[in-house]
C-alpha cells in the first residue's frame, strides 16, 4: 500500500473558532475537515504546512506547533486507498485576514464546496461524523483550553 504524508492545520481565529472547508467526493458523503494537503517532492511537513496555507486561505504567515500526528488508511477525490501520516500544526489567524483560494488546484475545486469558521459550541451541536478526523472537536477544546490557561486568550 502506498504511503502518503499530509500536513494539515488546524487555524483558530481570535473568537477561538476553527476554520474548516466542506469537501465531497466519491469515496464518502460530504465532510468538514481543515485546511491542508499532501506534501510534494523535497517538502518536508513544515514546508508543506506554509505552503497549503497560503494556496488554500491566501494567507502568508507562520506555522505554530505540531499539535498532532496521524497514521490512518483512506483514501481521498480521485484515489485509492492508502496510509495516510499526518502532521496537524497550529495555526493563529490574524485579525482582519480573509479567506480566498489563492491557488486551488483543478481537484480542489471539484472537492471543496465552502469554508466556514466553526465554535465549539457548534461543534458539539453537529454529529462528530460530520468532521474528519472525527477528533477535530476535541482537538478545538485542547487548543482553546490551553490558549486560556497560558495567555487569557478568549
Amino acid at each position: 500500500m502506498e504511503t502518503r504524508r499530509s500536513s494539515r492545520l488546524i487555524i483558530v481565529d481570535g473568537e477561538g473558532r476553527l476554520l474548516l472547508f466542506l469537501y465531497k467526493d466519491e469515496h464518502q458523503a460530504p465532510f468538514w475537515a481543515t485546511v491542508g494537503g499532501e506534501l510534494k517532492p523535497g517538502e518536508d511537513y513544515s514546508d508543506a504546512a506554509v505552503r497549503e496555507l497560503y494556496e488554500e486561505t491566501g494567507l502568508r504567515h507562520g506555522i505554530g506547533e505540531v499539535l498532532r500526528d496521524r497514521d490512518e488508511v483512506y483514501a481521498v477525490a480521485r484515489s485509492v486507498p492508502a496510509r495516510w501520516l499526518e502532521k496537524y500544526y497550529l495555526v493563529d489567524w490574524p485579525l482582519n485576514a480573509e479567506v480566498f483560494a489563492a491557488k486551488w488546484t483543478e481537484e480542489e475545486k471539484h472537492t471543496i464546496q465552502k469554508w466556514k469558521w466553526w465554535s465549539l459550541d457548534q461543534m458539539r451541536k453537529e454529529e462528530v461524523s460530520q468532521f474528519k478526523p472525527e477528533w477535530l472537536p476535541d482537538l478545538l477544546h485542547s487548543v482553546l483550553r490551553k490558549k486560556r490557561l497560558t495567555s487569557g486568550y478568549i
